[in-house]
Order: C-alpha cells, then structure tokens, then sequence
C-alpha cells in the first residue's frame, strides 16, 4: 500500500487567537475550531488526559493544512526556545507559494511578522526568504519567478 498524501501539520501554542491571525493574515482559511477531549483523545496521545482547542486552517487551493492546538490540560512541555534558529533539529518551518514575496511580507509586518535574513534570489527561479511569527513561529515564501 503506497502513501496517500499528506493532510496536515500541527504547531502547538500558547496564543491561539493570535497564531490564527498569523496564518489568516498569510491567506490560508480558517476551516473551524473545536475542544478536543476526553480518554479516546488521551490515548491518541499517549497522556493520562487532555483538553486541546485546535484551530484547522488550509491553504485557499485546499492541499495543505496546518492544525493549531493549544493544550488548555496538561501544561504544554517548553523543549526549545521560543525563537529558536532556522537550524535547530526538528521541524523548523512551513513553506508557502505566494505570488508577490514583497506585498506579502508587508503585509505580514503589519501582523507582527519579522523578517529572519534577507530576501534572496535564487537563480532565475525563486524569491526567498524567511519570516517569524507569534510564538516564533517560523515560516519561508518563495515567489515563483517563472
């Protein structure tokens, strides 16, 4: 049996409200939000028990999705820093396409965003760069120069 695809990444947070922003602000669509408990949940997990809001958001083409979950029981567990560098092992970041890598990062600013380097070029190819969000979250946009 071959692999079907991919249906989505999960980010845990502190500050829902304001990572849904983020990722709203960024153009994908809030798809809703629920409560997430009980002993099925738990063992899912692999916790005594839980109570989880997730927020699904996806892309505006529907291919990805990412899931927001802020653990309201147990306390979430702090293992890196907040704003870790880009070569911290683990997942790192979340790439998007965007049409215009300039109007996207300004408009991300006006969110909070940061720039972490400088937008590049490579090749005749792409625009780059990466930018931080709430919580430090970190995602890359890449422009499609051709």
């Amino acid at each position: 049996m071959a692999l079907k695809r991919m249906d989505n990444i999960e980010i845990i947070v502190e500050d829902l409200d304001a990572v849904i922003a983020f990722f709203t602000g960024l153009g994908m669509e809030l798809e809703g939000t629920a409560r997430v408990e009980g002993a099925w949940a738990a063992r899912l997990v692999g916790l005594d028990d839980q109570t989880v809001d997730i927020a699904m958001l996806k892309t505006p083409d529907g291919s990805g999705r990412v899931e927001l979950a802020r653990y309201v029981s147990p306390e979430p567990v702090r293992s890196l820093p907040v704003n870790a560098p880009p070569h911290t092992l683990g997942i790192r970041r979340i790439m998007f396409a965007v049409d215009d890598i300039d109007e996207t990062i300004d408009r991300m600013r006006d969110l909070g965003a940061e720039l972490v380097g400088e937008v590049v070029q490579f090749e005749d190819v792409h625009r780059l760069c990466y930018l931080r969000g709430p919580e430090g979250i970190l995602v890359a946009l890449a422009e499609d120069l051709r």
